[in-house]
């Protein structure tokens, strides 16, 4: 099991309605992407760090590393936004020269570019305290009623499944390519990573093929059942949320 899988089923908020964690989630990254202001972004990751390493209880290393994954993605993002090519060097904070035009960064350039970073930081954030907080049984049940398409829904779900499928057939060949000095040397790595990525997804495929011989042996239709847990929505919960989103909305329309 993934450490994301096992913090979803055993953080302190999991007795409470996936509706109102979907709901939290949700809304408060619509709102984080909508207002274009620093302050909402800042907020928003600052309470759904909070509300993920302090009510959740979750490490907040662990939760560190998982921000940590983005951040190069953000990076190039934004340096593609800060950076413009000019033949106005006037406007320009700092450049070089390149042919007959600038290229620099302007400070308008650089104001958005964060907005960009935050903006995005904290949209992560929200998709984050779900994914720590709400199985992902749970979250198909309630996009189940909400009256997804059941096609969608098995789709989701068996490919949620084949990940980890794919993740136990390359810690399987890893584990047999190390115990044989596969990764002694690094020639040695470099040619056992070779042969670990190549026969990855023929093995991947013919397990996902097994198990959909064992699905069809246990009668699957299409449509998997499964029992869905009893959770009673908490009046307090939702009206702690309509507050924390009202008050972020307040704050994007004031700024």
């Amino acid at each position: 099991m993934l450490k994301i899988d096992q913090y979803a089923y055993t953080n302190k908020l999991s007795g409470i309605h996936p509706i109102e964690k979907i709901m939290m989630a949700g809304l408060t990254m619509l709102i984080c992407l909508i207002f274009a202001s620093p302050l909402v972004s800042l907020l928003v990751l600052f309470i759904m760090t909070a509300a993920t390493v302090m009510l959740a209880e979750v490490p907040g290393r662990f939760f560190g590393k998982m921000m940590m994954v983005p951040l190069l993605f953000l990076v190039v993002g934004v340096i593609t936004v800060a950076v413009t090519i000019t033949r106005d060097s006037v406007s320009l904070l700092w450049g070089v020269k390149i042919g007959s035009c600038m290229m620099g960064v302007t400070l308008d350039g650089l104001y958005k570019a964060g907005e960009l970073f935050l903006r995005s930081l904290g949209a992560v954030s929200c998709l984050y305290f779900l994914s720590l907080t709400t199985p992902m049984s749970e979250i198909l049940s309630v996009l189940g009623k909400l009256k997804l398409p059941p096609l969608l829904i098995e789709l989701m779900s068996i490919t949620y499944r084949y990940i980890f499928v794919l993740l136990e057939t390359a810690d399987q060949i890893y584990i047999a390519q190390a115990s044989r000095w596969g990764y002694a040397t690094w020639k040695t790595a470099y040619s056992s990573l070779g042969q670990l990525l190549s026969n990855l997804f023929s093995k991947s495929f013919y397990n996902s093929k097994m198990l959909y011989m064992t699905l069809s042996s246990r009668c699957y239709t299409g449509q998997l059942q499964v029992l869905d847990s009893t959770y009673v929505l908490s009046v307090k919960n939702l009206c702690l949320i309509g507050a924390v989103d009202l008050i972020l909305v307040v704050v994007g329309l004031l700024c």
